[in-house]
């Protein structure tokens, strides 16, 4: 466990209202979170109800066409979609713990809203999701699967509409309802939020670093995942962040490109301030106030950073680059067409950087954190595209 700080970065930054709430979340995660029967209960549910572990896939064809050993570890293939179901369960089962009656969530992709919306069915939680609109229309399906679940999807028509929204009236109304828990999706805001998300999360890493030594010659050269908040990445770095040999790379949404403003590259285009809770990288104008953002994928248009990555990347343990939208979905046409997988765009990101560093990545053993599957952005994706539907 780690936190409040990491380096410079992290912090409990929140009203004397929340204060309360934080304190109670952070002694159970410290007591119940970390007892063996908590543990057993959660990795019973990871095996026998989500599906882990996921598989560690190579890619024949795309390997040889971009002359390198490509792997993609399948959170896509996680009972959900993606990789949101494991901190969905772990903090849902610690809020049952806690005698925790209502879950209130955020979402902006809608897969930590499935996620919630399907831990909250299965453990008997009242579920009230936050979405904005712009993310309601391009998330339809996911919506759709959250109401069928039982959750109450309360749209958020201010701002935005986009992710920064959703958690500003998540975090809103758990002010207004302590006895409620704010199931966070990320790796961010206030401590112990992004350590507690981060260690539900490090189940990724270690399982890809076990499998890849099983199934490929020898360990990884390079990992790579989409970093929007930041929990899928973090999740699949942890594993190897001890390991100086191998490269860890985190790829943000650039949008449009840096220089029309129209991004979500914190590291490109930001600076260290404080939003939601903890002091990391954000984009912010010269007197703090934070910038619109956009991204063709809902999970990454979001205009700060989880403080963990803030702190990789101080210590230069970790880099972080970027993915413009067209290049992302280049990347997951390729992924299509040659190795019959359906990518969410957020994972594209990733998969958009090993395919522009291809000649640079000659040889090498990388490992792409496939965070999502792209059943969810079909819509975007036909319309981006100008395929017929």
């Amino acid at each position: 466990m780690k936190g409040p700080y990491f380096e410079d970065f992290g912090g409990q930054f929140a009203p004397e209202t929340l204060m309360a709430s934080l304190h109670e979340l952070e002694t159970a995660w410290q007591t119940i979170g970390q007892s063996e029967a908590f543990k057993k209960e959660l990795d019973d549910l990871l095996a026998n109800y989500a599906g882990r572990p996921t598989p560690l896939t190579f890619c024949r064809r795309l390997s040889k066409a971009w002359g390198m050993e490509l792997w993609l570890k399948r959170e896509d293939l996680l009972h959900t979609g993606a990789h949101k179901l494991n901190n969905a369960l772990g903090q849902a089962l610690l809020a049952k713990h806690m005698g925790k009656t209502r879950i209130l969530a955020e979402t902006g992709a809608g897969q930590h809203g499935v996620a919630t919306a399907t831990v909250c069915a299965l453990l008997d939680l009242e579920c009230i999701i936050y979405m904005g609109s712009v993310d309601v229309v391009r998330q339809k399906p996911n919506v759709l699967r959250m109401e069928l679940l039982g959750a109450q999807v309360k749209v958020v028509e201010h701002g935005q509409q986009t992710l920064k929204d959703a958690v500003n009236e998540a975090l809103r109304a758990w002010t207004a309802d302590p006895d409620a828990h704010y199931l966070l999706g990320s790796a961010l805001g206030p401590h112990p939020f992004p350590a507690m998300v981060a260690e539900f999360q490090q189940v990724i890493g270690q399982e890809a670093k076990a499998q890849i030594t099983t199934l490929a010659a020898g360990p990884a050269d390079v990992i790579v995942a989409c970093v929007g908040g930041g929990s899928n990445a973090i999740g699949i770095f942890r594993a190897f962040a001890d390991d100086a040999a191998v490269r860890l790379v985190g790829v943000e949404a650039g949008g449009e490109g840096i220089s029309t403003g129209k991004h979500a590259a914190r590291f490109s285009g930001g600076s260290p301030g404080v939003l939601h809770g903890c002091r990391t990288w954000l984009l912010q104008d010269d007197d703090g106030q934070i910038l619109p953002t956009h991204s063709v994928s809902a999970g990454l248009d979001y205009p700060a950073v989880g403080p963990e990555h803030a702190a990789l990347h101080a210590l230069g343990r970790a880099e972080y680059a970027y993915a413009t939208d067209q290049e992302a979905l280049t990347a997951l046409q390729a992924l299509c067409l040659q190795e019959g997988i359906l990518p969410a765009l957020e994972s594209s990101h990733a998969l958009a950087w090993v395919q522009n560093y291809q000649q640079k990545l000659s040889g090498q053993r990388v490992v792409v954190n496939l965070s999502g599957r792209g059943d969810k952005d079909l819509a975007t994706i036909f319309d981006k595209l100008g395929l017929d539907g």
